[in-house]
C-alpha cells in the first residue's frame, strides 16, 4: 500500500512540476495519470517488461525481418521501435503494421536531428546543428525546431533523438562535429532549449544528448569507449551546463552516451550508460530529472562488449535507465531482467518507476487513442515550400562573414571590377557559380597545375575561391586537399588581386590553414546544399546582410563568437513567393496564362520575372526562340527590349542630366537643338515632349525615303559591305551613309505639330539622344554603359549584342521581308534605330528580364542600387509625376502610369497610382509599383515571325498577368 503511494504521490509531482516548462504535457494530467494507473494495472509482468525495450527496424528491410519484429512485438510486448533507413512511405505502412500487433501502442522514435533525411530518402534535410549554432536569432532555431518535429509527427514517430547538445570543444571529435551547435556552453544550451521547443510545440518528444557530454573526445563510441578525463568541476562547468538548462525548460528525455567518465564513475572502464553514479546519481538526483532516461544504442562497441548479451540490459536498467535502445537480443535480456525480478533485485517499485514513465510518454504523444498514419499525401507534406522557407532563413542568418579586409564584401563598384572563380573541394559548385553571375561576369578559371592558375589569375583582380565538400551527412569529408592549401597559400601571397574564400563545409576546415594572410575576405557558408551556395553569393554582392556568428574557434584569431556584421547594400535577391508575402500557388497563374498565350500563337516564347520586396521571387522562360526552333527559352535569353529603351537607357541620362543642370524640364527643343530654331517644334519644351503632349507626331517612316522602285535598300543610301562613307551597320550586310543621320534630323525639324491632345510619340527620344551625344561628345550606348550598366552589374544589357554575346543566346524578333530582307536577330527591329546603327534613343537596347528589373529596383529604391545612389530621390519624384493628368495625359516624364480614370490604359486595375513603367512594340512590359514595392517584367518577341500579329496586344495578356501577380499578395 504504501509502495503504491509513494509511485502515485511520485508521478503527481511529476506532471505539476513539468506543467509549465513542457508543452507537451496535458492540462489534463489527472486524466493522463488516470490511464497511466489504469493501463499499468491491467499489465502482466511479461508486458511491463517489455516495455522496457525499443528495437531498430529499417523500413527497407526484408520481409522475414519485418515478420520477426512483429513476433517480438507479439511474443515480447515491445514498447517501442526505432527506425532507421529507408523510406517515408514504406516506414509509415510498416508502423501501421506493428502497431496493429501491439496490444498497447508503440513508442517509435528516430534519430532525426536535422530531419528525416537523416534516415530517409525522398524526405527533407534541414540544417546541420552547427550551422543553427552560427544563428543569433534563436527564433529561427526553434522553427527548425517544430518543422523537423512536424515531419516526424506526421510520420508516425513520437520522439526524436535531438537536439544533440553536446559541446563541441574537440575539432577532431569524429563522430560529433557537425552536429554540435558549437563550443560555447552558452550557445550550445540556447539553440538546444530553442530546438527543443520548436519539436514539442509540434507533439513530438525531445531528448538531450549524449549525456553526460560526447563533445571533447576524439573516439566514437561506435567503435570503441570514449574516455571523458575531466575533473568534475569542469564538467560540471561545461558538459553538463545544457543539461540543467534544458531540464529546467521541460526536456523530455535524456540519452546516456557509452562514455568512460573516471570523475564521475568509480569503476574503471565503465560505460556512462551503466553507471548508476551517473545516471541515478548525478543525472535523476543531482539534477533533479524526471523524464525518460534512454540509453544509447546498445550494440554499440563502446557498451557492447562490455559483458554477454542480456548482461549489458540488465546493467542498464539497475543503473537507472527506463529503455534499454536498441538490444542485441531481447529474449535473453528480457529473461536476464526477469530472473532479477524474481530475485528481488528489481523491484515492483524500479519496474513501475520506468514503465509508467514510458507510459506518461505514450499518453502524452497522443497514443492512448491511436490512429493510424495517412498515407494520402504523405511525400507532400513532408517535401513542402514551408520547408524551403524555414530552411533559406535559416541559411540566411548563419552565413558568417569573419574577415572583411578593405571592405571587399558585399563587392561594390562593380565596373571596376573583373572577378575569376577557382572552385576547391570535390562537391557540385555550380549553384555557387550561376548565383554570382547573376549580379555581375564572374569566369571560372580551371587548370591542372598552380603554375597555370597563377598566369591566368593575373588577367583579374578579384578572385573568389570555393571550398564544395559534400553535403550529403554531417560526418563526410571536409578538410582542404594538400594541393589546395599549397594553391591557397600561393595566390594568397602572389596574387595582386583581392581574393574572397568561401568555405561550404564545417568551419574546422580553416584549423588547416597556416596563414590568412593576403586572404581579404572568408565567408562561411557552412554547408554545400544549393540554397547555402546560392546565399552565400547573394552575401557575397551585398544583397544580403551578414549576420552570423562562428560557433567554433578556427584560429586564435577567429575564435568562437567571431562575426563581421555586414548591412545589405539593397541589390535584388533571389527567394521564394512566400518569403514576401505571396502565393506560389497563386503565381502559378502566371504559368497558365502565358502557356495560353503560346498555345494561342501569340508568341513564340517569353521570359516573366516578379520580384517583390528587393528579391526575385518568379523568373521563368516559356516557349522557344521561334516556332520551329529545338532550344527552349532560358531566363539567359536576350530579346529586343524596343520601346523600354526610353525608360531603361535615355531617360536615365536625361535625369541624371537635370540634376547636374544640364537639361530642365521647361528646356525648348530650339534650347537643346539649336538648328531648330526655325521648326515648328522649336518650342516644344522636354517636359511636354516626354509627357507624349508636344503635339510630335507618332513616328517617322525613315527607312521609306531609302527604297527603290522595287522596295529594295537603294544603292544611293546602301552598300553591302562597310565602306567609306558607309559604315553604319543596319543589319548582316546592309550598312547606312554616315550622312544620313542628318537627314534624320533634318526631317525630323521639318515636321508640323499636331492638335493639342496626347499622342504617344518617338520623336521626343532622337532629340533626347541628340543632345546627350552633344553635351558629353559619347554615344549614346557608351554613356549609359558608364553610368549605369556597368555598376549595376547588368551584363546582359547593351545595344548592338552581337558585339558581345553568342547570337544563339539572342532571340529573333522578325523574318524581314520589307526592308533588310533577312531575320533581324541581334539587330534593332525597330527601323529608326537601325538606320542610326543600332543605337536609338527610342529603342535599340537588348537584355534579358532579370537585367531590367535590377533598373527598375534602383527605380523603385529612389534610384539606390547596390551601395550607390545613381539618382536622387527627388529626381525620380519629379519624373515620375503625372504633371498632364487633367489634360488626359496618363504619362509622367518618361514613364508610362496608370490611366487616372482607372479605364483601359496599360496597366491592371489593381496596381497604384505611384506605379510606373513602359511598354514595347516587339511585346515587352515592366512596370514598378513602389506601393506594393512590386517589379514586374514580361518579355516576347510577338514580331516573331511577322509584326503584324497583333493577338498578344489584344489579348491584354501582359496585364492579366500582371493582375494574377497583384491577386498572388497575401500580405
Amino acid at each position: 500500500m504504501r509502495e503504491t503511494f509513494f509511485v502515485v504521490f511520485f508521478f503527481i509531482s511529476l506532471f505539476f512540476a513539468h506543467s509549465q516548462a513542457n508543452p507537451l504535457v496535458t492540462k489534463d494530467s489527472l486524466l493522463q495519470q488516470k490511464w497511466v494507473d489504469a493501463t499499468y494495472s491491467k499489465m502482466s509482468l511479461d508486458e511491463k517488461l517489455g516495455q522496457l525495450f525499443m528495437v531498430m527496424v529499417t523500413s527497407d528491410q526484408t520481409k522475414a525481418s519485418t515478420e520477426r519484429t512483429k513476433k517480438l512485438i507479439q511474443d515480447h510486448h515491445l514498447g517501442g521501435i526505432i527506425f532507421s533507413t529507408g523510406g517515408p512511405v514504406r516506414q509509415a505502412q510498416l508502423t501501421n503494421e506493428f502497431q496493429q500487433n501491439a496490444k498497447i501502442p508503440l513508442l517509435i522514435g528516430m534519430d532525426a536531428e536535422w530531419g528525416l533525411a537523416m534516415r530517409l530518402d525522398s524526405t527533407y534535410a534541414f540544417p546541420w546543428n552547427m550551422t543553427l549554432g552560427a544563428i543569433k536569432d534563436n527564433a529561427i532555431v526553434e522553427n527548425v525546431g517544430r518543422q523537423i518535429g512536424k515531419h516526424a509527427k506526421r510520420l508516425g514517430v513520437h520522439i526524436n533523438f535531438a537536439p544533440d547538445i553536446d559541446i563541441n570543444i574537440n575539432p577532431k571529435n569524429p563522430i560529433i562535429g557537425n552536429r554540435s551547435f558549437g563550443e560555447d556552453r552558452d550557445n550550445v544550451a540556447e539553440k538546444g532549449i530553442a530546438f527543443m521547443k520548436g519539436m514539442e510545440s509540434a507533439g513530438v518528444l525531445s531528448s538531450g544528448k549524449h549525456f553526460p557530454g560526447h563533445g571533447d573526445t576524439a573516439v566514437d563510441s561506435h567503435k570503441s569507449l570514449p574516455i571523458i578525463d575531466f575533473s568534475k568541476q569542469r564538467l560540471d562547468s561545461i558538459e553538463l551546463y545544457p543539461y540543467r538548462k534544458l531540464i529546467k525548460e521541460g526536456l523530455s528525455s535524456v540519452m546516456v552516451g557509452h562514455l568512460s567518465v573516471p570523475s564521475l564513475e568509480i569503476k574503471e572502464g565503465y560505460p556512462s550508460s551503466l553507471s548508476e553514479q551517473i545516471i541515478s546519481g548525478l543525472l535523476m538526483e543531482e539534477l533533479n530529472f524526471k523524464g525518460l532516461v534512454f540509453t544509447d544504442a546498445l550494440n554499440m562497441r563502446g557498451v557492447s562488449n562490455f559483458a554477454k548479451e542480456g548482461e549489458v540490459e540488465l546493467s542498464a536498467f539497475l543503473a537507472g535507465n527506463d529503455i534499454l535502445l536498441m538490444p542485441i537480443d531481447v529474449p535473453k535480456a528480457k529473461a536476464k531482467l526477469l530472473e532479477s525480478y524474481n530475485k528481488g533485485r528489481i523491484t515492483e517499485e524500479r519496474l513501475a518507476r520506468s514503465v509508467k514513465k514510458i507510459l506518461m510518454a505514450k499518453y502524452k504523444v497522443g497514443l492512448q487513442q491511436y490512429e493510424p498514419i495517412k498515407l494520402n499525401n504523405l511525400y507532400k507534406d513532408l517535401n513542402s515550400i514551408e520547408d524551403d522557407l524555414i530552411y533559406e532563413e535559416a541559411i540566411e542568418n548563419a552565413i558568417t562573414v569573419i574577415k572583411n579586409e578593405f571592405n571587399v564584401l558585399g563587392i561594390k563598384n562593380l565596373e571596376n571590377k573583373k572577378i575569376a572563380y577557382v572552385k576547391f573541394g570535390d562537391d557540385d559548385s555550380k549553384p555557387f557559380l550561376k548565383e554570382l553571375n547573376k549580379y555581375t561576369k564572374v569566369t571560372q578559371v580551371n587548370a591542372g597545375d598552380l603554375t597555370t592558375v597563377k598566369q591566368k589569375l593575373k588577367d583579374y583582380n578579384l578572385v573568389i575561391i570555393g571550398l564544395h565538400k559534400s553535403n550529403s551527412t554531417p560526418w563526410k569529408a571536409y578538410k582542404f586537399s594538400s594541393n589546395e592549401l599549397l594553391w591557397l597559400k600561393e595566390i594568397a601571397k602572389e596574387s595582386t588581386s583581392n581574393l574572397i574564400l568561401s568555405v561550404f563545409a564545417k568551419p574546422y576546415a580553416l584549423l588547416d590553414v597556416q596563414s590568412f594572410e593576403g586572404i581579404d575576405g572568408i565567408v562561411m557558408g557552412y554547408q554545400n546544399s544549393a540554397i547555402a551556395q546560392e546565399k552565400t553569393a547573394q552575401l557575397i554582392f551585398g544583397a544580403l546582410a551578414a549576420k552570423g556568428k562562428l560557433p567554433v574557434t578556427v584560429s586564435p584569431e577567429l575564435p568562437a563568437g567571431t562575426s563581421i556584421e555586414l548591412t545589405s547594400l539593397k541589390r535584388l535577391g533571389y527567394s521564394l513567393p512566400e518569403r514576401v508575402g505571396m502565393s506560389s500557388t497563386k503565381l502559378a497563374k502566371i504559368d497558365e496564362l502565358v502557356n495560353n498565350g503560346l498555345d494561342s500563337l501569340m508568341f513564340p516564347g517569353a521570359q516573366v520575372l516578379v520580384a517583390r520586396k528587393g528579391k526575385v521571387v518568379y523568373n521563368k522562360g516559356f516557349g522557344k526562340p521561334t516556332y520551329d526552333a529545338e532550344e527552349k527559352i532560358t531566363p539567359d535569353h536576350l530579346y529586343d527590349l524596343a520601346s523600354l529603351t526610353k525608360i531603361l537607357a535615355t531617360l536615365p541620362l536625361v535625369m541624371k542630366m537635370e540634376e547636374e543642370g544640364k537639361l530642365g524640364l521647361s528646356n525648348t527643343f530650339e534650347e537643346l537643338i539649336p538648328a531648330y530654331s526655325s521648326s515648328e517644334l522649336k518650342n516644344v519644351t522636354v517636359l511636354k515632349a516626354l509627357s507624349h503632349y508636344g503635339r510630335l507626331p507618332a513616328w517617322i517612316a525613315f527607312y521609306l525615303s531609302t527604297m527603290d522602285n522595287d522596295r529594295k535598300p537603294s544603292k544611293e543610301y546602301y552598300r553591302n559591305q562597310s565602306s567609306n562613307g558607309f559604315s553604319v551597320k543596319v543589319a548582316d550586310h546592309l550598312y547606312i551613309a554616315n550622312v544620313y543621320s542628318d537627314s534624320i534630323y533634318n526631317r525630323i525639324g521639318r515636321q508640323k505639330l499636331k492638335a493639342n491632345r496626347y499622342r504617344y510619340s518617338d520623336l521626343a527620344y532622337f532629340v533626347m539622344k541628340k543632345y546627350i551625344e552633344d553635351t558629353y561628345k559619347q554615344s549614346l550606348d557608351t554613356l549609359i554603359d558608364e553610368f549605369l550598366y556597368k555598376p549595376l552589374g547588368t551584363t546582359n544589357t547593351s545595344y548592338n549584342p552581337l558585339e558581345k554575346y553568342a547570337k544563339n543566346k539572342i532571340v529573333p524578333s522578325e523574318e524581314d521581308n520589307y526592308y533588310r530582307y533577312q531575320t533581324i536577330q541581334g539587330y534593332v527591329h525597330d527601323m529608326g534605330a537601325a538606320m542610326q546603327g543600332g543605337i536609338g534613343g527610342h529603342a535599340g537596347l537588348f537584355s534579358n528580364a532579370n537585367d531590367v528589373a535590377k533598373i527598375m529596383q534602383m527605380y523603385l529604391q529612389n534610384g539606390y542600387y547596390g551601395g550607390r545612389q545613381f539618382l536622387e530621390s527627388r529626381t525620380i519624384k519629379k519624373f515620375n509625376t503625372c504633371y498632364f493628368c487633367d489634360k488626359d495625359v496618363r504619362r509622367g516624364v518618361g514613364f508610362d502610369k496608370p490611366d487616372p480614370k482607372g479605364e483601359g490604359g496599360p496597366t491592371s486595375k489593381l496596381v497604384s497610382r505611384k506605379s510606373f513603367g513602359h511598354s514595347g512594340f516587339t511585346g515587352t512590359y515592366t512596370w514598378a509599383d513602389p506601393e506594393k514595392d512590386l517589379v514586374y517584367v514580361f518579355l516576347s518577341n510577338r514580331t516573331y515571325p511577322t509584326a503584324t500579329n497583333t493577338l498578344l496586344v489584344k489579348s491584354g495578356l501582359r496585364t492579366k498577368v500582371q493582375t494574377a501577380i497583384y491577386e498572388a499578395i497575401e500580405f
